[in-house]
């Protein structure tokens, strides 16, 4: 795995930075805060809570002067995770029920919409096979999102905070 990501205490790239090359649980041991940002290189996913908890988003390279507007989050983030790049065929399965039941599916493309496309009334359930995958509150890969690694997700509600069903889901590629 390789990226590097700067994170400065203020708006439009002012004030002290640090340079992160790996997965960082908490930000806030290196700056009192983080404003704005910058992606060298590699794709990072950053969240608006230590631990890699909270509202996540996917970062690509770029720059990113201030949060409000680019990404969305009121606050700063907090906590950021790189993703590796995977080179290989994308696979996962999805079903309609906690713990793999209901109606299954298997994905190896991107989907824009689950309900349109497998007629399935929700999705609360997952095994990630292959790759690295984002999932979407909204048709289309647009609101909310959670990252998926290679892995068995068996109850997609407890990823999020509150009540998220997941409408779209795309697999993530080298930028």
């Amino acid at each position: 795995m390789s990226g590097k990501i700067i994170f400065f205490e203020e708006r439009n790239f002012q004030g002290r930075s640090y340079e992160c090359f790996s997965d960082c649980s908490e930000i806030s041991s290196h700056l009192s805060r983080c404003s704005s940002c910058r992606v060298e290189s590699g794709t990072f996913m950053v969240y608006d809570k230590p631990n890699f908890r909270g509202q996540q988003y996917l970062l690509t390279k770029g720059e990113y002067p201030e949060y409000q507007s680019t990404i969305g989050f009121n606050d700063c983030i907090q906590s950021c995770r790189i993703v590796p790049v995977h080179k290989g065929p994308f696979k996962m399965r999805i079903y309609e029920r906690p713990n793999f039941e209901g109606q299954m599916h298997e994905l190896t493309e991107d989907c824009n919409s689950i309900q349109d496309n497998y007629h399935m009334s929700d999705m609360q359930s997952c095994n990630v096979i292959e790759g690295y995958w984002l999932m979407f509150e909204q048709p289309n890969y647009k609101g909310r999102m959670i990252y998926l690694k290679p892995g068995e997700y068996r109850n997609l509600t407890e990823m999020s905070n509150d009540d998220v069903r997941f409408s779209s889901i795309r697999h993530i590629t080298e930028s």
